[in-house]
């Protein structure tokens, strides 16, 4: 059977990664066919196009995510690869039982997301835009700026993967006492916590935990009524692991002080949220990862996991359980 000639088929649109960037990226595969989809087009469409495709990058937007549907079109691709962190816009399961590998990209903006989680904390912890806002006006001294050390806090991390950890990190050098929940413990000098208890024990809340059915909803009226009174809640992870209107009732009731988000349920944001226009909320449109650090990391590392698979070598970072022996020839 002759080789299959290698064809890497886009999806992804965004940081410049088209085509010719593409190319000029990979000059040890000249040969290299490079197709793309765009943003406004339905892959349906360009099933022509997929069938003779050995490698997919995936779209971020779930409407065009690749399905069973699409897979079963594309017979020859031995490697999907997301340009992030998470992956869904890739129906992994599926992926998995056709023995498609699928890879993500851990760890390009851990730095990022950790940064922006502790500057969000701050920001609500000492009334930063208040403080601006009192001396735009002429007004001066600190009524309505009194806040919490944050070395008096007891922060819960639910969620303490590559970005969870570096929260703590850069907590530590802050003094607060950190409480930890993840169902897979990695590191044995911390206290891991059941989600109820750290909700219980935490005046912080911040979520770094993924997004499926066992973590949908999870953080909803219940658990946010078992925080202490006054507490603040970060997520910076995914929006739908939190439920937004409980959130709102939870800050009305005085519960939570304050919350900063990053993320949503839906993106972006409806007009009609009740977390719009509250000066005891930030909101922040899913760019906490987006640095010019993180961007390098990322172009460094999608065309790393590209260069591998097209030197004849078994993919990185498989999100799906595929192993090489498993995998497409």
């Amino acid at each position: 059977m002759p080789v299959q000639p290698e064809h890497l088929v886009s999806l992804y649109h965004l940081n410049d990664l088209g085509p010719a960037e593409l190319r000029r990226l990979l000059p040890g595969h000249p040969d290299l066919r490079i197709s793309e989809i765009g943003p406004a087009e339905d892959p349906r469409h360009h099933l022509e196009t997929l069938s003779t495709a050995t490698i997919v990058l995936a779209p971020l937007e779930k409407e065009r995510r690749i399905t069973a549907e699409l897979m079963d079109a594309m017979p020859h691709c031995r490697l999907i690869q997301s340009v992030a962190v998470g992956f869904d816009g890739v129906d992994h399961v599926a992926a998995a039982e056709r023995g498609i590998p699928v890879a993500n990209l851990p760890g390009f903006n851990t730095d990022a997301v950790a940064d922006w989680t502790v500057g969000a904390l701050l920001y609500l912890l000492r009334h930063y835009a208040l403080g601006h806002e009192k001396v735009q006006r002429g007004e001066w001294g600190p009524d309505g700026l009194r806040g919490p050390d944050v070395s008096s806090l007891t922060v819960g991390i639910a969620g303490f993967g590559n970005i969870g950890r570096a929260v703590a990190r850069r907590l530590d050098a802050f003094g607060a006492e950190i409480l930890v929940h993840d169902p897979y413990p990695s590191d044995p000098s911390r206290e891991y916590v059941s989600l109820a208890e750290l909700a219980e024990r935490s005046n912080v809340l911040t979520l770094h935990m993924p997004l499926n059915e066992q973590t949908r909803g999870a953080v909803g009226a219940d658990l946010l009524g078992r925080m202490p009174r006054g507490s603040y809640v970060l997520n910076a992870g995914r929006g739908g692991v939190l439920d937004e209107e409980a959130v709102a009732q939870a800050l009305d009731s005085g519960r939570l002080a304050g919350v900063a988000l990053d993320v949503f349920a839906e993106e972006p944001l409806p007009a009609a949220s009740p977390l719009r226009g509250r000066s005891d909320v930030l909101l922040n449109p899913h760019s906490a990862g987006v640095t010019y650090t993180a961007y390098d990391n990322l172009r460094a590392g999608v065309i790393e996991s590209l260069d591998l698979v097209l030197s004849g070598k078994s993919p990185r970072a498989v999100v799906n359980g595929v192993s090489p022996d498993q995998a497409r020839g």
